[in-house]
């Protein structure tokens, strides 16, 4: 069974002019199960991150400010919206629905959570609408427990994941991938392991040719005990702010390759959502649901 990570708490409100973004975390369950692609025992409500495991991430004075509210104006303004209290809660129960999606996906095979992918944030700062690095704090959870020794990531939001690029940097246990708009935020990129930066307005068939071209040879290279699969919708046409043109087509279609690519592999794979910024909130739902469509035609 596709077990999939979602709490209420995830349906967080933003002051009036950035609640947009938060809108699809309430919609997406709705939708899936109204469809039918999901019914209520294929969700878990995950547990509370502890201090303990966001430490092995994140450095302790950055904890520290976000508890006690005491980030600076720069370093808010830097994240891109208001943090609270109730945000950073938020944050921990996603990071650990990621990390328990991962213990899912090893029995399993695949698990998704409804939210994650916050790429942006670093051990010591958050950016980008990032305020805990859920991909990276479950990596670090698993390692820890000794039930995996070889993770690879496959960020394919239109946005680079320099958080998790720089986190690992020295890691070689963990392998980063971004496939990304190479003009596109954030202006200063990170190295990740392989980085692979792709024109303004690029269509379907390049896309497409060009994430072939680099992901079955990656994952015989990387030989990863698991992959972390950022499944980020802001390389739609529609995008505010991904500037690229695949269609809702492509979109699945590059979901296909990568659940296809894993399942055949018998690599467990976590899905996080990551960003999706279409001007029509229905584009952004059909989009995200169509991952979890796949997920289970491939491994249902």
């Amino acid at each position: 069974m596709l077990k999939v990570a979602f709490s209420d708490i995830y349906k967080y409100n933003l002051p009036e002019g950035h609640r947009f973004p938060m809108m699809k975390y309430e919609l997406l369950p709705q939708q899936l199960l109204y469809e039918g692609t999901l019914n209520d025992e294929n969700f878990f409500h995950p547990l509370k991150l502890s201090d303990d495991q966001i430490l092995l991430t994140h450095t302790e004075s950055y904890l520290n400010k976000l508890k006690s509210l005491t980030l600076s104006t720069k370093e808010v303004r830097k994240i891109g919206f208001p943090v609270t209290t109730n945000l950073i809660e938020r944050g921990r129960y996603i990071s650990h629905g990621t990390y328990e999606c991962a213990l899912f996906a090893i029995k399993h095979g695949v698990s998704m959570n409804i939210a994650g992918g916050t790429h942006h944030a670093y051990s010591d700062h958050g950016e980008g609408f990032c305020v805990l690095n859920d991909m990276a704090i479950a990596t670090q959870l698993l390692l820890k427990a000794g039930e995996v020794s070889k993770v690879l990531f496959i960020d394919l939001d239109v946005h680079q994941g320099n958080g998790n690029a720089f986190i690992f940097r020295d890691n070689p246990a963990v392998f980063t991938f971004s496939m990304h708009g190479a003009k596109n935020y954030p202006v200063r990129k990170e190295t990740s392991d392989l980085d692979l930066g792709v024109p303004d307005r690029i269509e379907d068939q390049s896309y497409l040719s060009l994430l072939r071209q680099h992901l079955s040879p990656l994952i015989d290279r990387v030989q990863p005990d698991i992959i972390f699969y950022q499944a980020g919708v802001d390389i739609l046409d529609t995008d505010k702010l991904g500037r690229l043109s695949v269609t809702q087509k492509g979109c699945k279609e590059r979901d296909e390759m990568v659940l296809g690519l894993a399942k055949r592999h018998t690599i467990p794979i976590v899905i996080v959502m990551g960003g999706g910024y279409s001007e029509k909130i229905s584009d952004i739902i059909d989009a995200h649901a169509n991952t979890f469509r796949t997920a289970q035609s491939i491994f249902f």
